[in-house]
């Protein structure tokens, strides 16, 4: 299975819940796309992306509202991502989703 494709997400951040879409190409071991939120307006570029069986890694660099790295991991299930993502000083938060 692989990751390719669009993605509906939901993170549950210490701000709320925050929708976002992941634009995941998935080239052997690399994965490349990009994010849009609404907390960021601009769309995020993912960098530094990795694949290993069902695990996906990826960092999305934002400069508003205000700058941060947030750096992701991820498990896909069939049409299921679900993970963990790293948000600088605001701490740690979860999301899910599904391909859409």
């Amino acid at each position: 299975m692989t990751a390719s494709g669009t993605w509906n997400i939901s993170m549950t951040t210490p701000m709320g819940a925050q929708a976002a879409i992941l634009e995941l190409v998935e080239d052997g071991a690399a994965l490349t796309g990009t994010m849009s939120a609404a907390a960021a307006p601009d769309k995020l570029e993912i960098t530094d992306g990795t694949v290993e069986g069902s695990s996906l890694a990826w960092k999305a660099s934002m400069t508003a509202p205000m700058a941060m790295t947030l750096v992701f991991t991820a498990t896909v299930d069939g049409d299921e991502i679900s993970g963990d993502v790293a948000l600088g000083a605001f701490g740690n938060a979860t999301f899910s989703g599904s391909r859409g």
